[in-house]
């Protein structure tokens, strides 16, 4: 293996597929993206340690040694400054409005900037991490972008423009927002509502160094609010970062059409309860029919959030939190049972499970008329459902799913549920749970952890075990450490084209092994939401 070449495999430990986490996918937020992307959080603190980081020392030489947030060093190339010297000058174009305005598909409200940035520093993990490939291959060319000083720039501000966004921009609460749409607008752009004098300072002096033009826009998408938007693009160490500006925001990201979203898009007040430090929202809507169709069967309203809180350096889950729709209560609320905890195998990556209401019969008739009626009335029964999940680093790879359905008799009626569609699912009866599966291996994967012949969730952790066992009407788990050392597995092999001159190597490399290793020892993130009256209670659970 190539020196360096683990720094352009690991990257791909995210649900992107190796896509930058300043870089945009091909075609819009994946959907994998809503299940998954709790686990951004777990592996983007990587990105976020240097991004929120703060630098010590001068460089004499514009190439000197950065000394980030969590106190490791890293020798960074030559900064921007003196490059641009003698470049023509900059210039406006015009930039071809999309004509439909982009939903926020995904969004992340980070409410207290500060804590979250102290419990960066206080992480021994992350510190250790970002002296290895692991860490280094995750920062890539950002460096040299946030690496830079004000010396280097002769610009206004003293220390690196990393000290400028943690200390000035995005010391304040802010929002990431992924629009749908095509690859432009999906890229994130980070959202600064009501930009204080510190922000709007640091906007101006680096934009009064590193700008390189832009464009403007006479509207916003689909013809919307009218007026001159200008977007800035900013170049320091051969790195293009897009910025806009009005009375009540900052936007910044990595492509113009995204700013140009984010200027326009409505924006809430940030606000949180106490011990909620981070939030994740999503869109059902933005993610086509199948969100759609679980967020109506389960009765959840817009507006259901994940969140997460900071303690000892670490992020912990606080719960699922949201409003649910008008009519009778479709979840119940229960401990998952322990036949089910012993069918799921315990280095399972994502686990969701609901405690649902339906009628006593679920003949396609009797289905119809309780959907028509808004939970309808008669009869029903609580079903303990469950989606078991191992997300892959590579489209290519096969799907890894599985149902698990709490009740047996229903198997019947299940056959014709699922009988249409595209995909063929494998059919079987365990632990008093029916199950569908993708695929014949993960039918017996599930087997055998319901045979006691490899660990269950009930081999779990014990805070992790509890947290399951504690009533609950909507249950979200993520094995993190087992959930992006595989993916990086994934990625690394994905890179490789199989030929009779180019085998699939038998083992990874001792670097990408070691990430592995480095990544599975991450914890447990467990969140819950019960149901109590016309919302749901939040609680968190965790290794």
């Amino acid at each position: 293996m190539a020196p360096g070449a683990a720094e352009r495999f690991l990257p791909r430990l995210l649900p992107f597929q190796g896509v930058d986490v300043m870089t945009s996918p091909k075609s819009g937020p994946p959907k994998a993206l809503l299940i998954g992307v709790v686990t951004v959080l777990v592996g983007g603190a990587v990105a976020g340690a240097f991004f929120l980081g703060r630098r010590s020392g001068q460089s004499g030489d514009g190439g000197g040694t950065v000394t980030n947030l969590l106190g490791g060093e890293r020798k960074g190339p030559p900064s921007a400054g003196a490059g641009v010297e003698g470049m023509p000058e900059p210039a406006m174009t015009a930039l071809e409005v999309p004509g439909t305005a982009a939903p926020s598909a995904l969004w992340v409200d980070v409410h207290h900037p500060g804590k979250v940035r102290d419990a960066l520093a206080a992480n021994v993990w992350l510190r250790d991490q970002l002296q290895k490939p692991l860490g280094q291959g995750f920062i890539g060319a950002w460096a040299a972008f946030f690496g830079s000083t004000g010396e280097d720039l002769q610009a206004g501000f003293k220390g690196a423009v990393l000290d400028l966004f943690a200390g000035q921009l995005l010391d304040a609460p802010f929002r990431v927002t992924w629009f749908a749409g095509d690859a432009r607008s999906s890229t994130p752009a980070f959202i600064l509502p009501k930009p204080g004098r510190a922000a709007t300072s640091a906007y101006e002096a680096l934009d009064g160094v590193a700008s390189r033009g832009g464009m403007t826009a006479p509207h916003c998408p689909g013809g919307g609010s009218e007026g001159t938007f200008e977007m800035k693009r900013w170049l320091v160490a051969e790195q293009t970062l897009w910025a806009g500006r009005l009375k009540d925001r900052l936007v910044l990201a990595r492509h113009p059409v995204a700013v140009l979203h984010g200027l326009c898009a409505e924006l809430p007040a940030l606000k949180a309860k106490d011990g909620v430090d981070v939030e994740l929202g999503y869109d059902a809507e933005a993610y086509g029919r199948e969100v759609q169709l679980l967020s109506s069967v389960v009765g959840l309203a817009p507006g259901t959030r994940l969140q997460f809180g900071v303690e000892a350096g670490r992020l912990v889950g606080r719960g699922i939190a949201g409003e649910l729709l008008d009519g009778p209560a479709r979840l119940d609320a229960a401990p998952l049972s322990d036949d089910l905890l012993k069918l799921v195998p315990e280095d399972t990556p994502v686990l969701l499970a609901f405690q649902l209401k339906l009628p006593e019969s679920l003949d396609p008739e009797t289905l119809k008329a309780y959907w028509e009626k808004g939970g309808g009335k008669g009869p029903t029964r609580t079903r303990q459902v469950a989606l078991v999940w191992t997300p892959r680093g590579d489209a290519k790879l096969p799907v890894e799913l599985a149902v698990l359905w709490g009740r047996t008799d229903d198997a019947a009626a299940l056959e014709g549920l699922f009988s249409g569609g595209y995909n063929r699912l494998v059919r079987g009866t365990h632990c008093n749970h029916v199950v569908l599966a993708s695929n014949d291996a993960e039918l017996e994967r599930l087997r055998k952890a319901c045979a006691g012949q490899q660990p269950n969730m009930l081999n779990a952790a014990g805070p992790v075990v509890a947290g399951l066992r504690a009533p609950t009407s909507v249950a979200f788990g993520v094995n993190t450490g087992r959930l992006l050392s595989g993916l990086t597995m994934d990625g690394y092999l994905s890179e490789f084209r199989v030929s009779r001159n180019a085998p699939m190597p038998s083992a990874a490399p001792p670097e990408i092994e070691a990430a592995r290793s480095d990544l599975e020892s991450l914890p447990y993130l467990g969140l819950r939401g019960t149901v109590q009256g016309d919302s749901l209670v939040p609680g968190g659970f965790g290794s």
